[in-house]
């Protein structure tokens, strides 16, 4: 009866440790599938915003280049304004890229810190050696961001390529748009003066778009693990995530 009891014993513990193992495995491959997606999307929008910016040195060095070959002959307004029109048409979709891409960074930084707090689960004592938050909310995202110090959120949008893509976009249609102004037989004041009116329409419905997008992810996302508070390291957090730690607390 004892040897039985022994061998059901550890027939138990054998199962339980390949049931740990199997759970690891698939954990394991989930955040490596994670990491490649996102290296992959890291690396098409940069080299879509590459491509771009490429664009638009050419293009605005061809239309000086034309502009003294032609000596600014009738032909020239209507060959300008059809390489800014191409140049802007790129641009919009580049940023949409740009934008899609950069809501998917944040969707796999929330994964994966969710798959890191199943690590947490497993061996906590692992979980001490960890800097990147295991909590898979807003403030978990942030942390994994910048674990070091607190980054506002404006930092990290001035800071952003999305924040490039913008500004050089919302320029070349300005002056596309103060361009078709001029051909139509407006003022230069006016010309000017429209194609800075557009160029800050677009920067700022994309800032509006943006941030209105991003709020609405994260009030209808419902986290599995949120986070208590903020980590200790960051110096003058936010009073809403330190209130949100006290509620939790």
């Amino acid at each position: 009866m004892a040897t039985q009891a022994d061998s059901a014993g550890t027939g138990g513990a054998g199962d339980a440790d390949a049931a740990l193992a199997r759970r690891l495995q698939i954990l394991a491959t989930e955040h490596w599938g994670l990491l490649a997606a996102r290296s992959t999307a890291q690396s098409e929008v940069l080299t879509r915003i590459t491509i771009y910016l490429t664009l638009v040195s050419a293009g605005l060095v061809t239309v000086g280049l034309l502009g003294q070959a032609s000596h600014f002959a009738a032909w020239f307004a209507v060959a300008a304004l059809g390489i800014l029109a191409f140049l802007s048409v790129v641009g919009l979709l580049t940023l949409i890229r740009v934008l899609c891409v950069s809501e998917e960074d944040f969707m796999y930084v929330v994964a994966m810190n969710r798959i890191r707090g199943a690590y947490a689960e497993i061996d906590p004592a692992a979980a001490t050696a960890f800097l990147a938050s295991t909590h898979d909310d807003e403030l978990g995202m942030r942390v994994t961001y910048s674990f070091l110090r607190h980054r506002s959120g404006f930092e990290q949008v001035l800071g952003s390529s999305s924040m490039l893509s913008i500004l050089v976009t919302a320029s070349v249609t300005g002056m596309f748009c103060g361009g078709l102004c001029a051909a139509l037989g407006a003022p230069g004041a006016v010309a000017v003066a429209v194609g800075i009116v557009v160029g800050a329409v677009v920067t700022a419905v994309t800032l509006w778009y943006m941030s209105n997008r991003f709020l609405a992810v994260w009030h209808r996302y419902r986290p599995l693990r949120p986070s208590a508070g903020p980590p200790p390291n960051w110096l003058n957090p936010p009073r809403d995530w330190v209130r949100a730690r006290g509620t939790d607390a």
